[in-house]
């Protein structure tokens, strides 16, 4: 089947005109002061909040 007439290039860009990604947010970590991303575990140091540690030591 083919369409019954043609979409405008100004319709399509209009319909993908929501689609853009969107820059990443981070939060800065309040114990270490490096950034992450909100509601996860810091990398660097491992906490979450102030209950919440993870401990982040190598294990060999």
């Amino acid at each position: 089947m083919l369409p019954k007439k043609k979409i405008s290039k100004t319709r399509t860009r209009t319909k993908r005109a929501h689609q853009a990604i969107k820059p990443t947010n981070y939060a800065l970590c309040p114990k270490c002061g490096t950034a992450k991303l909100p509601h996860a575990a810091c990398d660097k140091c491992g906490y979450v909040n102030s209950k919440i540690t993870l401990d982040l030591s190598k294990e060999e």
